[in-house]
């Protein structure tokens, strides 16, 4: 898995680069990748454009173009993720059944492991393991919110 982590981490240094929320993803069937993406809730002003998401709809496309059950394929996919998915695309993977959740930071925020335990809410029961190369995940959370989100609402102050 160090090889699909670290292409995790090119889409993740990408999303830096151009002012999203570094989260890089791949989705691997058949230890090949078929779906990778980085966040692109900024570039998009669409909130559920998370890294998840987009791979779970080239997936998608993948099944429809090859004539496969993207059901059975879901099934199969190891998700291999920079940061713990936030509880919206935890229970979005869950939903869908895939193998397995194998991620770099914990999101202590937003995390569905962390924060609530999707797996229980839902009733599912797949392996979801943290902690790898998490340092290097929480560096690039850390180098973004050092910056201004440039699509961050601008705060209401008390006058």
């Amino acid at each position: 898995m160090e090889t699909f982590m670290d292409e995790a981490f090119m889409e993740a240094r990408h999303a830096l680069a151009v002012g999203e929320v570094p989260v890089g993803c791949v989705f691997v069937w058949d230890n090949e990748i078929i779906a990778r993406s980085r966040n692109y809730v900024n570039a998009t002003k669409n909130a559920t454009r998370h890294a998840e998401f987009v791979c779970i709809d080239q997936v998608l496309e993948y099944c429809k173009s090859n004539g496969l059950d993207n059901s059975e394929v879901f099934k199969q996919i190891s998700v291999v993720v920079t940061v713990e998915p936030c509880i919206m695309c935890s229970a979005a993977l869950h939903t869908l059944g895939v193998k397995e959740i194998l991620y770099g930071c914990a999101n202590d925020r937003f995390g569905g492991k962390t924060v609530v335990n999707v797996a229980e809410v839902v009733g599912t029961n797949l392996p979801i393991r943290g902690g790898i190369r998490a340092a290097e995940a929480m560096d690039l959370l850390k180098e973004f919110y050092k910056g201004v989100n440039p699509s961050a609402p601008v705060p209401n102050t008390r006058k």
